[in-house]
């Protein structure tokens, strides 16, 4: 086993541990429950781990991780001209739908 990354928090290292398996790693989120006992160790030692079960899977891991952490980000005019920033596919201005050719 080998470890791949620290998350920030438990959420996000489900979702990337989830992200893992579906492109077909072995991966688990390992210090679950630690965050628990911050205070009494480091806070750093308690932040939850996302590790793969077969360390040969790592650079391509690291492959799918890198580009799940640095998504690029959309930005488009609305018909109203509200610029809508993300991942945002309706304008919070006026609710009209991105338009089709941009998603």
């Amino acid at each position: 086993m080998r470890r791949l990354t620290q998350a920030p928090n438990i959420a996000i290292a489900a979702l990337w541990a989830d992200a893992l398996q579906q492109a077909g790693f072995e991966a688990s989120v390992q210090r679950y429950f630690l965050s628990g006992i911050a205070g009494e160790l480091p806070p750093d030692q308690c932040l939850p781990e996302v590790w793969l079960t077969h360390d040969d899977d790592e650079p391509r891991a690291r492959a799918v991780l890198d580009a799940l952490q640095n998504m690029p980000q959309r930005r488009w005019h609305c018909i109203c001209g509200e610029l809508v920033e993300g991942g945002f596919e309706q304008c919070w201005q006026c609710g009209a739908a991105m338009p089709p050719e941009l998603r």
